[in-house]
């Protein structure tokens, strides 16, 4: 024998041994009667051995058979509790999703996705992690969260474009689904109005700024552009909350970004001024590991996710793109 007997071929022989026939056997196994015999007549030349005396009363066991019946039992118990335990560890492997998330739930629809998770077949449990957009990425890079909230500039050539597709970036290490583009704006203290409107970044580069933490999207944001001009501003105060960006700001001491869906929103209730010739316009991505995308886990996350966003599975919208002008977000979050 070079091999151990099939779980189905002991089945039988456990089924046949308990009933005494082979067509009672067949029928409690959902099998053909002579399925039943081959896997029998299988097993016996497997092992060399006959494990049952076939009389016109039926099928009894020789004393091979009595004795290898109690092994058959664990043989096939033992396969049974192999095959529970590897579908609780794949349901575990596969049924918690961490998730990296920023600015405020709403805005990023966070509830819908967490329901949709909740309440899909494979029912993931979601573990949340809020922090800074840079931070969320080094740490899915780490793989100590599998998938995240991030916010990067938008790529030139989709600005003409309503089409968001999916694409890499850190040199291929991580892979972006862009969810919605919106527009990050210079605002300024209403006194500063010459000093802002009809400048471009250079002119806005010589005034002073409101710092954000190293690892936000506002602060890696506002540096891209500032290197390229060959230095960095300089920055007098510092937060890391959007609201507290326009606090500062109205208070006449420096420049700051503010997204257009809390300035649509604000507009006529504050005092500022917002600066007309600059634009950042971002994208708000769901991100993974390039290398983990078509994991079953986290492709049923990018797939809840395109879901509550209304996109197709390629990134292309099915209706158009909702920018953050259409939509109210509140203001306190995390830059």
């Amino acid at each position: 024998m070079n091999e151990l007997p099939r779980t189905q071929a002991l089945r039988c022989f456990i089924t046949i041994a308990r009933e005494g026939s082979v067509s009672r056997a067949a029928t409690l196994l959902s099998l053909t009667q002579p399925a039943v015999s081959l896997q029998l007549k299988g097993l016996e030349e497997s092992i060399g051995l006959q494990l049952f005396n076939r009389t016109s009363g039926g099928f009894t066991l020789t004393e091979a058979g009595a004795a290898l019946l109690p092994l058959a039992h664990k043989a096939v118990s033992a396969s049974s509790d192999f095959k529970t335990m590897a579908a609780s560890l794949r349901e575990q492997l596969r049924g918690t999703l961490r998730v990296g998330t920023i600015l405020e739930p709403e805005f990023i629809r966070l509830g819908p996705f967490v329901r949709s998770l909740a309440t899909s077949l494979q029912k993931t449990e979601v573990f949340l992690r809020y922090g800074m957009s840079d931070d969320v990425l080094t740490q899915i890079g780490k793989t100590e969260l599998d998938v995240g909230y991030y916010i990067d500039a938008a790529p030139q050539e989709s600005h003409a474009s309503q089409a968001l597709s999916e694409r890499t970036i850190g040199d291929g290490k991580f892979q972006l689904a862009p969810l919605m583009r919106y527009d990050y704006r210079v605002i300024a203290p209403l006194a500063w109005r010459d000093k802002v409107l009809g400048k471009g970044w250079a002119d806005l580069a010589d005034l002073p700024w409101l710092a954000t933490p190293l690892h936000s999207a506002h602060r890696r944001l506002t540096d891209d552009i500032f290197r390229t001009l060959g230095a960095l501003p300089k920055r007098v105060a510092f937060t890391d909350q959007e609201e507290a960006v326009i606090d500062f700001v109205e208070s006449g001491v420096c420049l700051g970004l503010a997204r257009d869906g809390i300035l649509d929103r604000i507009t006529r209730t504050r005092d500022f001024v917002v600066a007309d010739r600059v634009t950042l316009t971002c994208h708000l991505s769901f991100a993974c590991l390039a290398a983990r995308r078509h994991e079953d886990m986290i492709a049923h996350a990018f797939s809840a996710m395109q879901a509550v966003w209304n996109l197709t599975p390629s990134g292309t919208p099915s209706v158009p793109i909702e920018t953050a002008k259409s939509r109210k977000g509140a203001a306190r979050s995390r830059t």
